[in-house]
């Protein structure tokens, strides 16, 4: 029987300003604000669902797409294009699963790939989906908490508005008031009433870590500002202690900018208990605002220099612009085909030193019975002694349609340079707060149930941990440019901030994303269906 071939409508017109590989946030960013100032856009992906490295899939879905993207790959080339390559971005998948119930409600869970992130209420990202209209397509629900892990396995609630100051009982009235006095001092430095009260700039520059000594805090106030301030509220990945040989030191600048930041989304929006919120559906949600339809499956045409794309179908498509995902690379021409897929020319990218070792896990119970949605913090040396770089911890519930009723999925990440150290950290973490079964044996460990006032932990029904790589791009380079990867960060700013840098880079003097009615077409924005 001859095989059946898939018939591929025509794409009019052919000619485009510019052409995007991917429906990742950024690429959906920028697509949105191309076709915002009026430029014709055409937005291709070769995946069947939106948001690509920033997704939110079902259970089975999650892993086949990790799978998949753990080795490198190349789109057959035809008619003598040139084939994009994919590359590993994944590595060191391990899965664990525990019970049965997780898999059997596979299609009801929306996990997230670059997680565990969230939304301040008062940071960039949030006034652009204000200013752009796009929170009509979103709703959001308020993270319940936030919680730091201690050296004796506890969770202490972190204090981060003025009443839970003085109502934490770990500190004296003194000591309270000292650090009232440090957070006006903060705010006193954003007023524009008064320029005697900025911090001076040699203060600014200098570590963070310094600045709070410098300012006269007790060495308790010290401690606790060690554990709740730089690591819950201004979140650095490293300790801070010891400047010489931290990879990653906060200055001052950083971390008072990031303390006014999450003291101002306290209290944005009147129906948020706190300072943060999280997209119903996940994630994935939001890059689906910024494009409601995109993909199809495509391969780099080129002929010494960039002109076009050729579709699966065949169809030539030309563009004088090319912005492709981060996992997308063109192979050198003067490459022998059998190794393309290793050997690619990758637009200037440079392989970070270090990566972020993510993980998921699936449980019966919440981590605390009293909050659904809530964060966890694990600063350096909380988990064992030579933890060096802090861990982050996110759950979420049902009431934000990412799991079944009566399951909680939990995010964490950390950096690390490889991932015996990440999976290290990742694993010291799930054995803080989940009761993890034994092997062979459906009874759990890790737990001690003889008296009633310990809070019982909930059990593991299903984990995953990953490394991710960190590769950087340059920029825009002649006409063909890389968006940036899913990076370490809890919020979405620098992933906005670099987005914006981009396209700036390729539209100098165009305005970014001018506020607009989404009820206004926008005829300079091309779409393909979904291949299904």
């Amino acid at each position: 029987m001859e095989e059946e071939t898939t018939s591929y409508p025509p794409i009019e017109p052919s000619t485009f300003d510019l052409i995007i590989t991917g429906t990742g946030l950024p690429e959906s960013i920028i697509a949105a604000a191309a076709s915002a100032a009026g430029k014709t856009v055409l937005h291709l992906d070769t995946n069947p669902f939106y948001g690509a490295h920033y997704a939110s899939l079902p259970l089975n879905d999650f892993v086949t797409f990790l799978q998949s993207h753990s080795k490198p790959s190349r789109v057959p080339d035809s008619d003598g294009s040139i084939p994009l390559v994919t590359r590993s971005l994944y590595s060191s998948l391990e899965i664990s699963s525990h019970s049965e119930e997780p898999l059997k409600n596979a299609r009801r869970f929306n996990l997230d790939l670059a997680a565990p992130r969230v939304f301040l209420c008062s940071d960039s990202m949030i006034d652009l989906i204000l200013k752009t209209g796009i929170n009509q397509y979103m709703e959001f629900k308020s993270v319940d908490a936030s919680f730091v892990g201690d050296v004796d396995g506890g969770l202490l609630n972190v204090p981060d508005s003025r009443s839970a100051i003085f109502k934490d009982r770990s500190l004296s009235i003194t000591e309270k008031n000292r650090l009232m006095k440090f957070f006006k001092l903060v705010q006193a430095h954003f007023s524009e009433e008064s320029e005697e009260d900025r911090i001076s700039e040699e203060d600014l520059e200098s570590p963070f870590v310094e600045f709070l000594s410098k300012i006269g805090l007790s060495q308790k106030l010290k401690s606790f500002s060690s554990r709740f301030i730089l690591f819950a509220l201004v979140n650095a990945n490293y300790d801070q202690d010891n400047i010489e040989v931290c990879k990653d030191v906060v200055n001052t600048k950083s971390g008072i900018s990031r303390l006014a930041l999450h003291h101002s989304s306290i209290g944005r929006f009147s129906n948020a208990n706190g300072a943060m919120i999280y997209p119903i559906y996940g994630q994935g949600e939001l890059p689906q605002a910024f494009c409601r339809r995109a993909a199809v499956k495509g391969c780099i045409y080129e002929d010494g220099t960039y002109r076009g794309v050729t579709l699966f179908s065949g169809q030539k498509l030309f563009s004088s612009r090319l912005i492709l995902a981060p996992s997308f690379t063109i192979p050198s021409p003067s490459i022998p085909s059998s190794a393309q897929a290793s050997n690619s020319r990758d637009a200037g990218h440079i392989d970070a030193k270090e990566k972020v070792a993510r993980g998921i896990c699936i449980a019966n119970n919440s981590i605390r019975s009293e909050v659904s949605n809530c964060l966890v913090f694990f600063p350096p040396r909380s988990l064992y002694p030579e933890q060096i770089a802090s861990v982050r911890v996110f759950q979420l519930s049902s009431n934000v349609a990412v799991c079944p009723a009566g399951m909680f999925v939990t995010y964490l990440s950390a950096m690390s340079v490889d991932a015996v150290e990440g999976k290290k950290l990742l694993n010291a973490a799930i054995n803080a707060l989940f009761s993890i079964p034994l092997s062979g044996n459906s009874k759990s460990c890790g737990i001690d149930n003889s008296s009633e006032n310990i809070e019982v932990k909930p059990s593991l029904l299903w984990s995953a941990l990953y490394m991710q790589e960190l590769t950087k791009f340059p920029g825009a380079l002649d006409s063909i440019s890389n968006t940036p990867m899913p990076d370490e960060h809890l919020d979405y700013n620098h992933l906005l901030d670099a987005s914006k840098k981009l396209f700036q880079e390729i539209y100098p003097g165009e305005e970014f994303l001018a506020a607009t009615s989404l009820s206004d077409k926008h005829p300079n924005y091309a779409v393909s269906e979904l291949d299904s």
